[in-house]
C-alpha cells in the first residue's frame, strides 16, 4: 500500500473552543475508500480521547480541501461516524463528537490512567535525584526519539 506523498494537517475546534490539529493519512493504491479510511482514522481518535466529546470537527467543505477529496467523500465518512454513535450533525453549527463514544476509554478512567503514570514518573525521577527542569528536558527528547509531529494542548 502506498501512502499519500503528504499527512495533510486539519484544523478544528476542541470543546474549550481552543484551535487543534489533527493529522489525516489517506493511503492510495488500495481498495480501502477514501471515505472509510477517514471513517477509521476519526473513530479511533475520538475512541482514545484524541477528538475530546464535545469537539467541533471541520466542516465537510474544509475537510474536502484540506484532504483533497470530494465534498460527498468526507459527507459519507460523517455519516457514517454519525451511524456508529461517534458524531452528531447540529445542522448549521456543525459536526460534533457525541460524550461518550462508543468504544472509548471513559475520560475519568483515562485521566486516572493518565496521573498514575505521571505519579510513577515522578517517584522514579526522585529515586534518580533529577530535578522537574532535566525532566522535562529528558521527556522532550524521549518525544522526539518516538516520532511525535504535532504538540497538542493538555487534556484537562
Amino acid at each position: 500500500m502506498a501512502e499519500s506523498e503528504s499527512a495533510p494537517i486539519v484544523t478544528y475546534r476542541d470543546h474549550r473552543g481552543v484551535e487543534r490539529r489533527l493529522i489525516i493519512r489517506l493511503e492510495t493504491g488500495t481498495n480501502i475508500p477514501a471515505f472509510e479510511q477517514l471513517r477509521a482514522q476519526l473513530s479511533v481518535m475520538a475512541a482514545v480521547g484524541r477528538l475530546e466529546p464535545q469537539s467541533k470537527l471541520p466542516t465537510v467543505r474544509e475537510l474536502a480541501a484540506a484532504l483533497d477529496l470530494a465534498p460527498g467523500t468526507v459527507a459519507r465518512a460523517y455519516r457514517e461516524l454519525e451511524n456508529d454513535g461517534i458524531v452528531e450533525g447540529r445542522g448549521r453549527r456543525g459536526t460534533f463528537v457525541v460524550d461518550e463514544p462508543p468504544h472509548s476509554e471513559p475520560l475519568q478512567e483515562r485521566r486516572e490512567r493518565v496521573a498514575a503514570a505521571a505519579d510513577r514518573f515522578i517517584f522514579e525521577l526522585r529515586l534518580l535525584g533529577v530535578g522537574l527542569d532535566e525532566a522535562l528536558a529528558a521527556t522532550t527528547a524521549a518525544d522526539r526519539r518516538h516520532g511525535a509531529k504535532t504538540k497538542a494542548a493538555p487534556a484537562q
